[in-house]
C-alpha cells in the first residue's frame, strides 16, 4: 500500500479518523506499507524496522470500532552502513568500465545509439545503397571532454574525483525509474556535433549510471530532455558495491493494528470487502492443472508498457516467456518456423514465425479471431531487398574481430492496405538480448509509414544463432 493511503485496509472499508490529538506522521510515496491485524497477542519483530510503544495512533471507523495502530519508525535500514562506508568512490568503481574501452548499444526503429563509456555517445543510422556502398548518418551526442570549455582532457580525472567529493557532501541525485526513485551517478559529456536548432552550439549529454546487480552495462533509455541535450540511463553492477547506490527492493513496513475492547479483531466492513474480492477471484482459481496451456503454448504477455518513439505512432512492447524446451530443440523449431513468437498488448497482438509470416491478430470470445497478414516470407524477395539494405549490422569486439549485432529480414506481400492500396510489408529486426531469463522474448511493432512496419524481436535465443548469419542475414542452426 502506498504511504498516502496509510492504513489503506481501514480506509478502503470505511473513512477513519485519528483520535487523541496525534498527527499522522509525514510519510513518503516511495515506502510501501502493509496493515496487520494481530488481535490481542502481539509480538513485534526484533529485527528490521524499529517500533516504539508511544508511536501509535487510535483509529476509529464509522461503525465506532476502535484500533490502536502501532507505526514503524521509518528509516532506510542502511544508514549505519552508509555512514561507515570507506570504500571506493562511485567514480573509482566505474573506472574499470572507462579503462577497458567497452561500448553499449541500443537499437531503435531508425537510430542506433552507441555509448562508449568514458569516450563518447553516438547516434547513427546505416543504409546500404546501390553498389553495396553503406551510407552512415551520424551525430555525436557528447564526448568525454567536460562541458566546461576551459577544462583540459587530462583534468577529467581530477574533475571526477572532485565531483565524487561533492556528492559525498550533498544529497545524491535520484531519478524515477519504473516508479521507484533510484540514485544515479551522473557523467557529463559535451562538445558533441553542432546543433543547428541552437545556433550551432554543441550537443551534450548526461549519462546516468544506475546500480543493477544483474545488468551488463545496458542502455536502459535515451531521451532528448531539451533541444540537443540528452539523458542516457545505463544499468551497471559496478556501482552496487557502494551502499548509497545499491539496488534494493523497497521493504514493506508493517503497521500493527490491535482491536480495543468491544471491537472485532478486524473492521467488519473490511472483512466484507475481502470476501467480495475473494469471490471475484474464484473463477480463475477453478482452472484445473490439466486445463492449463502446455509448455509450448506458454507465450503470453507478462510485462508490457506503451512506448512513444519520436513522431511515430504509439507502439506496444510485450515481454513474454517462451517455452522451456532445450535450447537446441527450441532453435531448430524456431528456424523451421514451427515455433512462433507472440507479443503485443491491447487490441492487436503479433505472431512471428521465422521464414513464414508476420501476423497481427485480435481474439474475441464472441466474434472469434480477426487476423491481418502483415508480411509473408519469400527468400528471393528478401535477397533482392538485402542488396539495397543492410541485412547485417556488426560491432567490434575488444580483440578487433567483428560479431553480428542484428539481422534484418524483409517480409512482403501482406494483405492489401486500404490507405495505400498496396500490400503490407514489414522489416523484422532480430537482435540478441541478454536476460536473466534464458527463455524471454521482447516484441515491439512500429509503423513509421502507413502499412509499412518494423517488427523488433529480441531474445537470448537469438544470441545463440546471430553469428551464423550469411551475407543476406539468413540464420542456421549452429554447428
Amino acid at each position: 500500500c502506498p504511504a498516502p493511503a496509510l492504513l489503506c485496509g481501514l480506509l478502503a472499508a470505511v473513512a477513519a479518523v485519528a483520535e487523541g490529538g496525534r498527527a499522522l506522521p509525514q510519510l513518503s510515496d516511495d515506502i510501501p506499507f502493509r496493515v496487520n491485524w494481530p488481535g490481542t497477542e502481539l509480538s513485534l519483530p526484533t529485527t528490521g524496522v524499529l517500533y516504539k510503544e508511544d508511536n501509535y495512533i487510535i483509529m476509529t471507523t464509522v461503525d465506532k470500532e476502535k484500533y490502536k495502530c502501532l507505526l514503524p519508525l521509518i528509516a532506510s535500514g542502511n544508514e549505519e552502513e552508509e555512514k561507515d562506508y570507506k570504500g571506493p568512490t562511485p567514480g573509482e568503481l566505474l573506472e574499470p568500465l572507462f579503462k577497458q574501452s567497452s561500448c553499449s548499444y541500443r537499437i531503435e526503429s531508425y537510430w542506433t545509439y552507441e555509448v562508449c563509456h568514458g569516450k563518447h555517445i553516438r547516434q547513427y543510422h546505416e543504409e546500404k545503397e546501390t553498389g553495396q556502398k553503406i551510407n552512415i548518418q551520424e551525430y555525436y551526442l557528447g564526448n568525454m571532454i567536460m562541458k566546461n570549455p576551459l577544462s583540459e582532457p587530462e583534468e577529467s580525472q581530477e574533475l571526477t574525483c572532485g565531483y565524487d567529493l561533492f556528492l559525498s557532501l550533498t544529497q545524491i541525485p535520484t531519478k524515477n525509474i519504473e516508479g521507484q526513485m533510484t540514485p544515479y551517478y551522473p557523467v557529463e559529456l559535451g562538445n558533441g556535433t553542432p546543433c543547428s536548432l541552437r545556433q550551432n552550439l554543441p550537443r551534450s549529454s548526461t549519462v546516468m549510471y544506475i546500480c543493477h546487480p544483474e545488468a551488463k552495462h545496458e542502455i536502459l533509455s535515451v531521451a532528448e530532455v531539451t533541444t540537443c541535450e540528452y539523458e542516457v540511463v545505463i544499468l551497471t553492477p559496478l556501482l552496487c558495491n557502494h551502499p548509497k547506490y545499491r539496488f534494493r527492493a523497497s521493504p514493506v513496513n508493517d503497521i500493527f493494528c490491535q482491536s480495543l475492547p468491544g471491537s472485532p479483531l478486524k473492521p467488519h466492513n473490511l472483512e466484507q470487502l475481502e470476501k467480495q474480492q475473494e469471490m471475484l477471484k474464484m473463477p480463475f482459481r477453478r482452472v484445473k492443472e490439466e486445463e492449463m496451456p502446455s509448455t509450448k503454448e506458454e507465450k503470453f504477455s507478462s510485462i508490457h508498457k506503451p512506448v512513444a518513439v519520436g513522431s511515430h505512432q504509439l507502439l506496444t512492447v510485450g515481454t513474454t516467456h517462451i517455452s522451456k524446451l532445450t535450447d537446441e530443440q527450441l532453435i531448430k523449431e524456431f528456424l523451421s518456423g514451427s515455433y512462433c513468437f507472440h507479443g503485443g498488448v491491447g487490441w492487436w497482438k503479433y505472431e512471428f514465425c521465422y521464414g513464414k509470416y508476420v501476423h497481427q491478430y485480435h481474439e474475441d470470445k464472441e466474434s472469434g479471431k480477426t487476423s491481418v497478414v502483415v508480411g509473408t516470407w519469400s527468400k528471393e524477395e528478401h535477397i533482392e531487398w538485402s542488396r539495397k539494405n543492410a541485412a547485417r549490422t556488426f560491432y567490434l569486439r575488444e580483440d578487433g574481430t567483428q560479431t553480428v549485432r542484428m539481422v534484418s529480414h524483409f517480409y512482403g506481400n501482406g494483405d492489401v492496405c486500404d490507405l495505400t492500396d498496396k500490400p503490407r510489408q514489414v522489416t523484422v529486426k532480430l537482435k540478441c538480448k541478454e536476460s536473466d531469463s534464458p527463455h524471454a522474448v521482447t516484441i515491439y511493432m512500429l509503423e513509421p509509414h502507413s502499412c509499412q512496419y518494423i517488427l523488433g524481436v529480441e531474445s537470448p535465443v537469438i544470441c545463440k544463432i546471430l553469428d551464423t548469419a550469411d551475407e543476406y542475414g539468413l540464420l542456421s542452426v549452429p554447428s
